[in-house]
């Protein structure tokens, strides 16, 4: 027999099976609780309940008329017990525990029959004994079933799960790269230009450059950063970036009371913020010949954290489609908040120049 649970490099045959059946991975709390599917349908209730009403319905005209009662009262009692062993296999799915309810059912059956004959029906329990053999396989069947089928449903969520964090920790080395090289290398010639000609400038843009790698290098390694740490990091980059551009660019951060309080609590996506500035600067300022102004703002309103950046620089270009940054800062996004969290990209408000780049997550979740 082929393993239900077997690995690609496992043995095709598990000769084990015939003896001890069922799955071989047996999950933890922690896995179970982590997969989030614990919660047992009412439904399935309903639907083995009414299925066992019709059987004895369809086997009404077929059973002696003594036998009624009894079949109808062992199979609504053997349906709640099987019911109840179902949920029992379903907080913690296992080959232990389904021998262990299959053993222990036989052993019912066998009682039940013993006790029938005891009392001197030997013949209607000879009668009865293929109805309590079917419904006994029929109830052993979707034990087997349900137990298979709970262990392929956690064992696919982890996976999914597993996939995404795996995508999100790619996402934060891709944006770690990004991030790095051309700004770095520009950065580091004007400086070195700067000093090689004692430019007044050098002296604050390294400053600024030592805080800003001192920020950002370790940050991608973490979940989350604090709102206020991921305002400092863009700070510091604005303010590198006005160095570079001089008079082409300015910058100004707008904090409305009502933010003011959430941003000490609140946390994000490492490089969330950051990511919104970069593309400001590299696709709105840098392009654009007048150069332009950046402003960075904090607002909450109606339970939800608004973080903008908005470039008054050459504006959306038709066609334009969203790049890797954006992409994955999205789903970063809605791993860490799910659905609730929105990212959007639109021309400037109000006919202004420029574009407008937002972050929508709930205040609540982001503390």
């Amino acid at each position: 027999m082929i393993s239900p649970s077997a690995s690609p490099d496992a043995p095709r045959f598990d000769w084990t099976q015939w003896l001890f059946p069922g799955p071989r991975r047996v999950f933890t709390e922690a896995e179970i609780l982590r997969s989030g599917l614990g919660r047992w349908s009412t439904g399935i209730d309903c639907y083995v309940l009414s299925n066992v009403l019709v059987l004895v319905i369809v086997f009404y005209q077929v059973l002696p008329s003594e036998f009624l009662l009894i079949v109808l009262g062992g199979a609504l009692t053997m349906a709640v017990l099987g019911l109840a062993v179902g949920r029992w296999l379903w907080r913690q799915p296992s080959r232990t525990r389904f021998n262990g309810a299959a053993v222990l059912l036989a052993l019912l059956m066998v009682l039940v029959t013993l006790v029938l004959v005891k009392l001197g029906l030997r013949e209607q329990a000879r009668e009865m004994l293929p109805f309590i053999a079917g419904g006994m396989t029929l109830v052993v069947s979707s034990w087997w079933f349900l137990t298979l089928y709970r262990t392929q449903q956690i064992g696919a969520r982890l996976a999914e799960l597993d996939a995404q964090e795996e995508r999100v920790a790619l996402a934060q080395r891709l944006a770690t790269a990004q991030i790095q090289p051309h700004f770095l290398f520009n950065t580091l010639a004007s400086l070195q230009h700067w000093v090689d000609t004692r430019d007044d400038r050098a002296g604050p843009m390294l400053r600024s450059l030592t805080r800003y790698l001192r920020a950002t290098l370790p940050m991608f390694e973490r979940d989350r950063l604090p709102l206020e740490q991921e305002l400092q990091i863009v700070r510091s980059y604005l303010d590198i970036m006005q160095a570079r551009l001089g008079q082409r660019l300015s910058w100004s951060l707008e904090v409305d009371e009502a933010a003011q309080d959430r941003i000490a609590s609140a946390s994000l996506p490492p490089g969330t913020l950051l990511t919104l500035a970069e593309n400001a600067i590299t696709h709105g300022i840098e392009p654009s010949l007048r150069g332009g102004h950046i402003t960075v703002r904090a607002r909450a309103h109606e339970g939800q954290l608004r973080l903008e950046v908005q470039d008054g620089g050459q504006g959306l270009r038709a066609g334009a489609c969203e790049g890797l940054g954006l992409g994955n800062t999205r789903e970063r996004l809605r791993t860490q908040f799910g659905e609730s969290a929105r990212l959007g990209l639109e021309p400037a408000p109000d006919d202004a120049p420029g574009c407008l780049a937002w972050i929508e997550v709930p205040a609540v979740a982001a503390s």
